[in-house]
This record gives structure tokens, C-alpha cells and sequence, in this order.
């Protein structure tokens, strides 16, 4: 059904909208039949991205191949690629086998071969019986569905996803990751999918592109991107939001924690989430990235069992479904921690923080010796 299995390469892609630079010398691959998301926030360039793979952006300079082909000057329907848009952008006068078809008809594909490709798709996304209605009479979930259709009817090399489940309520939404993420290992097909949720990407893709400022900040597997954060603004963007100045000095194999004032020393074994501070045996002033989820509270005076531990005191607490989120004042920062247990606030406690649970990065201005 497929074009079969292909391979994308994007070099030094730079796109200006007037002045503005909106992507700066972009470069990204994805082997063939591989999942690659592009993460970011509003304006980071995923979405130009997407549009300059598909055709309609132009590049400024740089070049675009699919399977070692060039398409980079190529029209849009002349690039092997389908893209599924935010909007779903289906006919509403037409019917769900006239919209999944519309792409065989503007290529003026035979009746009855349109007939058997429809049937073929409605049997795949599961809305078989549903080919005579109208568009307009379906669930958001099932409009998604019908999107996917004419795209994928076509046979593409290479799809397109621009925030396609951004429509969708929280329970469909989480329902049709899996159902895209499946069909998608099914047909082996190149898949290039944007969207602003860590949970989505990290869910469907097989690699992330977290992309900044027109730029790819970093790319890896979701694994690599959530537990080897190569900078803050990975670190951030991938969940570890809560950031704590330390400073910290190596002695061979071992990082030790200063006493600061409101932690006492601590050593740890060395640990991947500390090698940006370099190998230097001197002090060096850090921020310290941690998770919400990988923090726990300790009552005061309790064995830290080789943990860091922020003395503070609890402002705030919330019940997200199974465990309690707390505010946790530590001098003037308020700090994220999720427990299980019920704590009352203004209650003292430590957040402890095992060594797994610090992304450290050299602050702006430390004295770093390598």
C-alpha cells in the first residue's frame, strides 16, 4: 500500500519568513520505516520544518533527499510525500469513501482500482460501514482516522503528522497514539510527526528532534533525550523543571556535593547526568535539573542513605490520582515533588535526591577546569 520503506535527509535547511530566520541550518535523517518526532514549543520551527519536507515552504539553502533523491525544487505532488494536517482539512460535503479517495481521483486513478484502495483503508483504520457518510457525521476520533486514509491511500514514501491529535479530547487522544504508532510499524512507512506534547513523542516516536529557536537542540531515542539531557534547555523542556544551584567538586571516581545552606556535603559515585561538568578536580558552580516524579520527602533527621537532601518546608499540596504533588519551600525557591503519602503543609521535610535524579550543567560563569 506504501511506496515501501524510505530514508529522509535533511542538510543544513535554513527558511526565512522576510527577515526572520525560522530555521537556522537545520540538518536531520530518518532511516527507512523509521518514527521521528519534532518536539518543541509554539514558534520553535517544527511546524515550518514539516512544511519544507512536504513542499510548502521553500529553503533558502540547504537541500532535502528521499532515498538518496533530491526533492528539494520539487513541487509538493511531486515529492512522494502525504501529510495529515492539524485541521484534518476534509471535504464536508463529501463522504468519508469520497474524501479518502480524492487523492486517487486528482491522479486520475481507475474507478474500480479507487473502489478496492478505499476498501482497503476503511478495513485498516476500522471504519468499515462508514464509507457512505458524511464527514461531518463522525466522532473527532474517526475524522482523524478518515484524514489518515487519503493520506495514506496514495501510497506515499514518506508521511507527514502536524499535529494530528491536538483536536482530540484527552482519552481519544491517548487511544490513537497507539493506533498510529501500530499502523505505522505495520506498513513500515517514514513517518515525520510534529507536536508540542513530551508524552506524545515519547509514546509514538522511535527518535526525538527537540528543536529551539530553528535549531535541533538535540536527537535520540526518548530514552537518550529524557535521561541524557545534553543542555538546561532539554533538561527543561523534558520534564526536569525544578533547578537547584550546587556546587560540586570530583575526587577520582566520585562527585561530592559542598554543604550549602540548606544541604549538607554529600558524595556520590559518578553518574552520566553529571559528565557535562568536565573531569577538573576544582569546585565548579552548577545548576542541578530534577523531576518532580524522581524526588521523594524525607521527614527531618532521617538517614539520607547517600542522597542530596534540600531542607524546606511544604507551602502547597494537590492530589493528581494516586500520589500528592507538593511545594516544597526551600529558602526562596518553591520546588515540585511527588509523594504517596498525605502530608500536611507547613510541614518541615527534606526533598532527597538520589544521584540518577540530578541533569547538572555548569552555571553561567563557573570557574570550570577540564
Amino acid at each position: 500500500m506504501t511506496g515501501g520503506t524510505v530514508s529522509l535527509e535533511v542538510t543544513d535547511a535554513s527558511v526565512f519568513y522576510g527577515s526572520n530566520r525560522v530555521l537556522d541550518r537545520i540538518s536531520l535523517s530518518a532511516a527507512g520505516g523509521e518514527f521521528i518526532a519534532l518536539l518543541g514549543a509554539s514558534g520553535c520551527g517544527k511546524t515550518t520544518l514539516l512544511r519544507a519536507i512536504c513542499g510548502f515552504v521553500p529553503l533558502a539553502s540547504g537541500s532535502i533527499s528521499v532515498a538518496g533523491r533530491d526533492i528539494t525544487r520539487l513541487p509538493p505532488d511531486k515529492r512522494g510525500t502525504a501529510m495529515v494536517f492539524q485541521s484534518y482539512a476534509l471535504w464536508p460535503h463529501m463522504t468519508v469513501a469520497q474524501n479518502i479517495g480524492y487523492g486517487l481521483k486528482l491522479r486520475r486513478v481507475g474507478r474500480a482500482e479507487i473502489g478496492h484502495r478505499i476498501d482497503e483503508i476503511l478495513a485498516l483504520l476500522r471504519l468499515d460501514g462508514l464509507g457512505d457518510r458524511k464527514v461531518t457525521a463522525l466522532s473527532g476520533g474517526q475524522r482523524q482516522r478518515v484524514a489518515l486514509g487519503r493520506a495514506l491511500a496514495i501510497g506515499p514514501q514518506m508521511l507527514l503528522l502536524d499535529e494530528p491529535l491536538s483536536n482530540l479530547d484527552a482519552r481519544i487522544r491517548e487511544e490513537v497514539r497507539h493506533e498510529i504508532k501500530t499502523l505505522q510499524q505495520r506498513l513500515g512507512i517514514t513517518t515525520v510527526h510534529v507536536t508540542h506534547d513530551r508524552q506524545e513523542a515519547m509514546v509514538m516516536a522511535d527518535r526525538i528532534a527537540i528543536l529551539d529557536a530553528g535549531r535541533v537542540a538535540q536527537i535520540g531515542t526518548p530514552e537518550e533525550v529524557y535521561t541524557r539531557p545534553n543542555s538546561p534547555f532539554v533538561a527543561d523542556f523534558m520534564g526536569a523543571g525544578n533547578v537547584v544551584p550546587l556546587t560540586l567538586c570530583r575526587r577520582g571516581n566520585r562527585v561530592l556535593i559542598a554543604a550549602g545552606p540548606f544541604n549538607d556535603q554529600v558524595e556520590f559515585d559518578e553518574g552520566p547526568q553529571i559528565e557535562s561538568t568536565g573531569n577538573g578536580s576544582s569546585d565548579i558552580a552548577v545548576h542541578g535539573f530534577f523531576r518532580s516524579e524522581d524526588a521523594r520527602l524525607f521527614a527531618p533527621g532521617e538517614d539520607a542513605n547517600g542522597k542530596l537532601v534540600l531542607r524546606g518546608g511544604i507551602d502547597q499540596r494537590s492530589y493528581a490520582g494516586g500520589f500528592y504533588r507538593y511545594g516544597v519551600r526551600v529558602g526562596p525557591q518553591l520546588y515540585l515533588v511527588d509523594d504517596a503519602r498525605r502530608i500536611e503543609t507547613g510541614a518541615a521535610v527534606g526533598v532527597a535526591l538520589p544521584a540518577a535524579a540530578l541533569h547538572c550543567y555548569p552555571a553561567a560563569g563557573s570557574n570550570r577546569q577540564d
